[in-house]
């Protein structure tokens, strides 16, 4: 039998983890501080393990919570799409999709899928998750996704992706850069820069057509800092801490001292696909795709 008061504790414990402070967390809750801390205690009691050690300054988890910590998360994360299901059920929504997205793909892919979706489906509710592609390929995996716009360029085990759009690139520049004022450049004219880019591991793909290109126009790229997203990618850049390769559809993008200039190389990168898990059917996604297929020969 489930045990309902232990849940409604598994949300103060994520609190805490989250937050790393009993105070912050209580202000967060909306609660005191002592309160917030006994219902703590009471966790710990009942699960016979102590979850936090205390100390001036805040709190860290020990090897129990950290242990417990991904379920936790991952049970938060099930229930919000349970209450938001609900919530667009009673207001005559007939489904959710939760749709995880890679940053590039929110400017030139989604706003007008979206835009079809609404008008050609109203009943569907999409809910939308920023993901690189390694973490979006796992969720469709897991059922924690219904759809995602990530770059693949085949498909992965139960994960079938269909190709929409060829990622042109552009080179983010920092503020005050020589080659700011110039409409368009080379690979190789910044091949002595530090460049920022996204760990391999979050989009392997990507990751090779990128080092490929800059090997074809004569050097290896010199990576000294490590981004999770293309925001963080401008925002290293903005600090100046060296340039970085993104997708063009950023080149308007109001970025404070960063200039976006588009590549003169013609550059394979990998395409933006549309994937979902073949092993789930659902007439919702199969109507997405569907949508996504059809904004891509337009």
């Amino acid at each position: 039998m489930i045990n309902f008061r232990i849940l409604r504790h598994l949300w103060l414990f994520l609190a805490v983890a989250e937050e790393r402070h009993f105070g912050k967390a209580a202000k967060r809750l909306g609660m005191s501080q002592p309160p917030l801390t006994k219902q703590i205690q009471v966790l710990e009691h009942a699960l016979k393990v102590r979850l936090f050690e205390r100390s001036q300054s805040g709190v860290t988890l020990t090897p129990a919570g950290l242990a417990i910590l991904p379920a936790v998360q991952k049970f938060a994360d099930q229930v919000q799409r349970l209450e938001l299901s609900v919530r667009e059920a009673t207001s005559g929504h007939t489904a959710v999709l939760t749709v995880g997205t890679i940053t590039s793909a929110m400017f030139d892919v989604l706003p007008g899928i979206i835009e079809l979706v609404k008008k050609d489906h109203p009943g569907i509710t999409v809910s939308l998750k920023e993901a690189d592609t390694a973490s979006a390929i796992a969720a469709l995996e897991s059922g924690d996704m219904d759809v995602a716009f990530v770059r693949l360029n085949g498909n992965y085990g139960a994960v079938t992706a269909v190709p929409l759009i060829k990622d042109r690139l552009a080179v983010a520049l920092p503020p005050g850069h020589r080659l700011a004022g110039h409409k368009s450049i080379r690979l190789a004219d910044v091949s002595e820069e530090n460049f920022v880019l996204f760990p391999r591991s979050i989009s392997p793909a990507y990751f090779d057509d990128v080092v490929t290109a800059c090997r074809g126009a004569g050097f290896s790229p010199r990576i000294l800092h490590e981004a999770m997203s293309v925001a963080s990618q401008l925002a290293f850049v903005a600090c100046g801490q060296g340039v970085a390769v993104v997708p063009s559809a950023l080149e308007n993008m109001n970025t404070t001292g960063v200039s976006i200039k588009p590549l003169r190389d013609v550059v394979d990168v990998v395409t933006i696909a549309v994937a979902w898990n073949r092993n789930r059917p659902n007439p919702s996604v199969e109507a997405l795709v569907k949508i996504a297929q059809s904004w891509a020969k337009r």
